[in-house]
């Protein structure tokens, strides 16, 4: 199998969960000897994994620009994956025209829609509805999913809202979880003993990450420091604003770490995770984390969504401030519930998030999916007339951008 991967931004497994995600993704391509490429029309970083260790062969790509045509004429891959909607919509018209037998795959992360609209709906201090997803940006994001042979969902959630509220058929959708190796034995742990203190951990590019950031700082934080007064809070994160670097404030034990070297090292050395997340989509990559170095954490619904199935959490799920804060001191201070929790979340792991389980489901279902594309695009009569229609309307858009931008340069 040859794939190519077409990123909307290059993959950094230390800065993000989709990162992260990414990753496991090419690691199981790699595993079974198929031919990586990755294209991407962002700029490289500096915390951005070194690809060419699995053997991929990377390559920069325009938006809006025929040399893609060629690019991918050329190539003819057996499977084209898109990073995200938006990536679908620039050259998934491309794909199709210039290499049409190509299986196009959608991969998510997360259903951007969904958190934008609980976004607003917070904004506006509003309970979040169904009716929220039908806006433009929801609209897009359907109908990339409508155009696609297969996306990868990593909720099982917004799996069942795809399929029940928006009728992508199920032959088109696959959940996948993160992919992760067995987990770490537990006496090969940290000790409760020998860890202190809370922390917190997320990308602060990331919208709902940055609002956890502030209701730890105004509303949590300093009613758990007056309780535990020798507690201090680690906030951790890439790309801290000058906004975020400026709640420093080592008095009050709130300490902004920023970017941190070892994730799961500073994750290992903490008794609690806490992530009062008020918005948000997909499964959360912190608390994967957390559970893997075996520290529970005190988060909320949104934050646990999707994650746990019908087993217990590994700490606390509350959208009560209150409730929060006693169980992030209650369980800073009770070992014998903090060892259950840790339990807690090795079972989950071990239930949930196999890699050795769920990379033979992926690859099985690609070659699948390989295979019968060509009855299963006939049978998807909405993939076919949102083909038609709207790959009709970005083709030109992007074809009037490009002979804009000729013009300009002459």
């Amino acid at each position: 199998m040859h794939l190519l991967v077409i990123g909307y931004v290059w993959p950094e497994p230390n800065s993000s969960a989709a990162g992260s995600r990414m990753m496991q993704l090419l690691n199981c391509f790699y595993k079974n000897q198929w031919q990586i490429s990755f294209a991407s029309p962002a700029q490289q970083t500096d915390h951005m994994a070194d690809l060419s260790t699995l053997g991929i062969k990377t390559e920069h790509i325009e938006l809006n620009n025929a040399s893609f045509d060629h690019y991918i004429a050329d190539k003819k891959p057996d499977i084209v994956m898109f990073d995200r909607f938006m990536m679908e919509e620039q050259f998934g018209w491309r794909v199709e025209k210039f290499s049409p037998d190509s299986l196009r795959v959608l991969n998510t992360e997360d259903l951007h829609s969904l958190r934008q609209a609980r976004h607003l709906a917070l904004k506006q201090n509003r309970t979040f509805q169904i009716d929220d997803l039908y806006s433009d940006h929801g609209i897009r994001e359907i109908a990339a999913i409508h155009r696609s042979d297969l996306t990868l969902m990593i909720s099982e959630t917004e799996k069942k809202l795809l399929i029940d509220e928006f009728q992508v058929p199920e032959t088109h959708v696959f959940h996948l979880p993160f992919m992760l190796p067995a987990p770490t034995k537990i006496n090969e742990l940290t000790p409760f003993e020998e860890r202190q203190h809370f922390i917190s951990i997320g990308n602060f590019r990331h919208a709902p990450n940055w609002d956890a950031v502030l209701q730890l700082k105004t509303d949590i934080w300093p009613k758990i420091r007056k309780r535990l007064p020798k507690a201090e809070l680690h906030i951790y994160g890439a790309y801290p604003p000058p906004k975020a670097t400026q709640l420093h404030n080592s008095k009050e034990g709130f300490l902004v770490k920023g970017w941190a070297e070892d994730a799961q090292e500073v994750m290992q050395n903490a008794r609690i995770c806490l992530a009062p997340l008020r918005f948000g989509a997909g499964i959360k990559g912190k608390l994967v984390e957390a559970m893997q170095m075996g520290t529970p954490s005190i988060t909320t619904q949104i934050g646990a969504e999707a994650m746990h199935g019908l087993l217990p959490w590994n700490g606390v799920i509350t959208d009560n401030i209150e409730t929060f804060i006693d169980a992030a001191v209650s369980l800073y201070e009770d070992k014998t519930s903090w060892l259950l929790m840790q339990k807690n979340g090795h079972e989950i792991l071990q239930s949930r998030y196999q890699a050795q389980e769920w990379e033979p489901k992926l690859i099985n279902r690609l070659q699948l999916q390989t295979k019968l594309k060509e009855s299963l695009r006939r049978k998807h009569f909405l993939g076919l007339m949102l083909r038609h229609h709207s790959l009709k309307s970005t083709q030109y858009m992007s074809q009037w951008i490009e002979l804009k931008n000729k013009l300009e340069k002459e």
